[in-house]
């Protein structure tokens, strides 16, 4: 479904959030949207593949990476993972790798950047907790709107 992160909010104006503009799109889906599921880790992406992994049912996966770019939370192989089990897309506050591949794939992902080194892998980190960054609150079981204009959350449905 086509829409516009614009048009919603001016639709639902005083009703949704608006991420602070932070992050850089990756991956060849420029419009996205999907009920949230969270992440919080720290340089370590163990939860995020764990996550992936799962049946995404259309979901948007929003990583809390504290903001590093010293290392890379996704990559590649996780974008496809992702693809193949019916993630719709990824929010990163941090960075991804293999940034060329993933522009080639089905999915929707914004990133603050690109970093080829991976991240350390020793199982830290929350799953579906409430996170926040840029100036935004993502709670799993809302919803959240990506596009070229930037990213929209809001606790119910839109379209």
């Amino acid at each position: 479904m086509r829409f516009t992160t614009a048009d919603l909010y001016d639709e639902h104006e005083g009703k949704v959030q608006v991420a602070t503009a932070l992050l850089k799109s990756f991956g060849q889906k420029t419009h996205f949207f999907g009920p949230i599921s969270t992440v919080g880790c720290f340089e370590d992406n163990s939860l995020v593949r764990t996550a992936l992994e799962e049946k995404g049912e259309g979901r948007v996966l929003v990583v809390d990476g504290g903001g590093s770019i010293r290392c890379a939370l996704v990559g590649d192989n996780l974008a496809k993972t992702g693809i193949r089990n019916g993630w719709e897309g990824m929010i990163v506050y941090g960075c991804i790798r293999d940034s060329a591949v993933i522009a080639s794939l089905n999915i929707g992902i914004k990133a603050l950047g690109a970093n080829p080194k991976r991240s350390v892998k020793k199982g830290a980190g929350v799953r579906d907790a409430i996170v926040n960054f840029a100036d935004a609150t993502f709670t799993p079981g809302h919803y959240i709107y990506a596009d070229e204009d930037g990213i929209l959350l809001s606790d119910v449905k839109l379209i």
